[in-house]
């Protein structure tokens, strides 16, 4: 008997199922997004998340980028290359990045400390790279597929708008505009992300290699806030129990730290 028999594809309306069902674990459901949504945030904790979430919203240019790169479809990279102008600004439009600078102004970060993602965790840098990494080593729709976590991102976004003003209100409304633009570019990119997956996994082995995808960036989502939490929540920031002199050189263990 032939895999395919053993082993038939799912159905398309199944496949696209069995994809909007991993977003019970999108990291909207992780401890530090559940405590930002219900307002149990201090200023250093969104201050740490802003910070952080940059150096994801700088790079997605760059994964964009590598999409670009490994495909040779015409039509298609006339579709995809709107991620990078929704982010990088185009005709006048501030852009996505711009737009986080300003939601960094407005919870008290300032443009140059930002840019030079002086406050970037390792565990976030590691993380949002090897993103980038497997964009540019994977196939273009497996590239495509990894995108799909924005199936579950208009609610995310709409929660923010819906919640941060009354349970941060010294968060200046002014810098919420990533996510109000957020509602309608991934929509759509969703269309044309969902359409490249559904059309290219046809077997049942690519169908379940496309869940393990979809998976792997649902993961990095998460571990990015596993590492803020570490240092946010728990203080443990990397190196927090090493005493430094002024060229960083160590001079001093706590042991006890973690006791």
């Amino acid at each position: 008997m032939t895999e395919h028999h053993r082993n038939p594809p799912w159905s398309r309306e199944e496949f696209e199922q069995r994809l909007r069902a991993k977003g019970a674990l999108y990291h909207i459901h992780h401890p530090y997004h559940q405590a930002m949504h219900n307002g149990e945030c201090n200023e250093a904790q969104i201050r740490g998340w802003v910070a952080n979430r940059f150096y994801y919203q700088i790079n997605i240019p760059v994964k964009d980028a590598n999409v670009l790169a490994n495909c040779r479809d015409r039509d298609e990279r006339r579709q995809w290359v709107q991620r990078i102008l929704d982010h990088d600004g185009y005709d006048g439009a501030h852009g996505g990045i711009e737009a986080w600078l300003m939601l960094g102004e407005a919870v008290g970060i300032d443009r140059d400390t930002m840019l030079s993602q002086e406050l970037v965790l390792p565990g976030v840098r590691f993380a949002v790279d090897a993103y980038v990494n497997f964009a540019r080593r994977s196939s273009w729709q497996e590239a495509a597929c990894s995108s799909l976590t924005e199936m579950f991102a208009p609610e995310i976004h709409q929660s923010r708008l819906d919640t941060w003003p009354q349970n941060y209100p010294w968060i200046d409304a002014q810098g919420l505009q990533y996510f109000r633009g957020r509602l309608s570019e991934a929509r759509r990119d969703v269309q044309h992300g969902l359409r490249v997956t559904l059309d290219h996994f046809v077997t049942r082995q690519e169908q379940e290699r496309a869940l393990d995808i979809l998976q792997f960036k649902l993961d990095i989502l998460w571990t990015m806030l596993d590492a803020m939490t570490m240092a946010y929540y728990q203080n443990r920031a990397p190196y927090h129990n090493i005493e430094a002199d002024g060229m960083g050189n160590p001079v001093r263990y706590h042991h006890g730290a973690y006791r």
